[in-house]
């Protein structure tokens, strides 16, 4: 008894072979689809009021405000050489007061009223060694009118209206949304903002 072989012709091998080939895609035709979007953050995790990033005030290093979401955040724009200035004191000692329960201060400083003209080295230098401010400072900028921030150019639509002095306030709940707007008189040491502030914390996501 004997086991017959199977012998294959190599032209019949051969075309097998392409045939299969054809229907794998080719290294070249794999290269030419277009990569696949990278990984973007859900929508809807940082609310249109944060979503902005400026430069931090001391370095410039870039600061993207939605790592504040879920916060309460006063937002304040700020000047060296305005009788309001001395509100620093108050601004960083609410900071302190109520950090950890999730209130951030933000300070925007601005010439828009032409009582900040220095440099930002300087108005940093200044806010620290004068009154020992330790809450977020962003750079320079416009607060208001055509030149505006994208973030002051939001606050104004929101509330219908902008900055009308150095130190005005706005005050944005954890939810994203703006709640209330205060002209520069208010202190912030005021009784009706201090209690809206402790309101706002006590209201979680």
């Amino acid at each position: 008894m004997f086991r017959r072989s199977l012998t294959v012709h190599p032209l019949a091998f051969a075309a097998v072979a392409f045939a299969a080939s054809a229907l794998l895609p080719s290294p070249a035709r794999a290269a030419d689809k277009p990569a696949a979007p990278a990984a973007t953050a859900p929508a809807g995790t940082c609310p249109a009021s944060l979503n902005f990033t400026f430069p931090r005030l001391q370095d410039e290093a870039p600061q993207n405000l939605c790592q504040y979401a879920g916060k309460v955040v006063l937002v304040v724009n700020t000047a060296s050489y305005c009788g309001f200035t001395p509100q620093y004191e108050g601004l960083e000692a609410l900071h302190a007061k109520y950090n950890a329960r999730g209130l951030v201060v933000l300070g925007f400083p601005s010439n828009d009223f032409s009582q900040e003209p220095g440099s930002e080295k300087q108005i940093a230098d200044f806010c620290y060694n004068t009154y020992g401010v330790k809450f977020p400072m962003l750079g320079k900028s416009h607060v208001r009118g055509s030149d505006a921030n994208p973030m002051y150019a939001l606050l104004a639509r929101q509330t219908g209206t902008a900055p009308k002095w150095n130190f005005y306030k706005y005050l944005i709940g954890r939810d994203g949304k703006v709640v209330a707007s205060y002209d520069s008189r208010t202190r912030p040491d005021d009784k009706e903002l201090v209690a809206k502030i402790e309101s706002l914390l006590g209201a979680q996501r």
